[in-house]
């Protein structure tokens, strides 16, 4: 029996002077990551393609008195990636979180999508997150924690045509597990996944008609979408010490969806 740790259990969610990256940190739900994990006391290096849009996370991250650096990444592109925690080394110091977040969602029937846009889906979403990992391992300490954002499409179906995007979803759950057997032990890394449920975000601004009034909210126990604030908290909680013995897990936010 190992003995209890005597840090009280609030200060184990602070994430003072750490430092983390976000990818897809120019809107939606990047933006809320990016705040949050200023707030809980870390510096932020902030990724997204569309570098102009970074400019208003930067902000936020500064006004709750933390560092902030913004910088242009396709997380497709392993040169990129290679950069940008290069970028991230040299302006703090270290990395201890990545927040894998960047991702592009479709919806098309699977007689008429095409080998690109396919393709495209997993480039972003899976491959994106791996040679972010890959990068980010090989600077991090023990303790630091890498969070990829999956989904509860990895996990279920929700009357859309999204096999690309639920592919590209299931595969980094299986890479999560894969990841934390390699380096949990070795290295100390934790790697866990968020499988967020539906969000108020731009993905959801996309739906057509009453898709999430007809399709997602008579499925999700809480009968409404979620707010960031709540995904957020989830996010502190395996970023920081308070997840010290989880790893390699999916984490579900999703109001109950997954239970009907």
């Amino acid at each position: 029996m190992t003995s209890s740790t005597t840090t009280p259990v609030l200060d184990r969610f602070r994430l003072d002077d750490r430092v983390a990256i976000v990818t897809g940190a120019s809107s939606g739900l990047g933006v809320a990551f990016a705040r949050a994990l200023a707030e809980a006391g870390a510096h932020v290096v902030l990724a997204a393609r569309r570098e102009h849009k970074l400019a208003d996370t930067r902000a936020l991250v500064e006004s709750v008195g933390r560092g902030a650096l913004a910088v242009r990444a396709d997380v497709s592109d392993p040169v990129d990636c290679q950069a940008l925690v290069r970028a991230a080394t040299e302006e703090f110091g270290r990395v201890d979180i990545l927040v894998n977040n960047a991702g592009v969602g479709t919806a098309v029937p699977a007689t008429r999508e095409t080998p690109e846009q396919f393709r495209s889906v997993i480039d972003i979403n899976l491959h994106g997150c791996y040679w972010m990992a890959q990068a980010c391992a090989a600077v991090m300490k023990p303790g630091s924690s890498i969070i990829n954002i999956s989904s509860v499409l990895g996990l279920t179906t929700a009357g859309l045509p999204q096999a690309a995007y639920a592919s590209s979803k299931a595969g980094l759950i299986g890479l999560t597990r894969d990841l934390a057997q390699q380096w949990t032990g070795r290295k100390g890394i934790r790697v866990n996944a968020l499988a967020p449920g539906y969000f108020e975000s731009e993905m959801t601004d996309q739906f057509e008609g009453d898709y999430i009034e007809r399709m997602v909210i008579p499925r999700t126990l809480e009968q409404r979408l979620g707010h960031a604030d709540e995904l957020s908290a989830a996010l502190i909680f395996l970023a920081s010490d308070a997840s010290s013995y989880v790893t390699g897990t999916t984490l579900p936010v999703e109001g109950g969806l997954l239970t009907t």
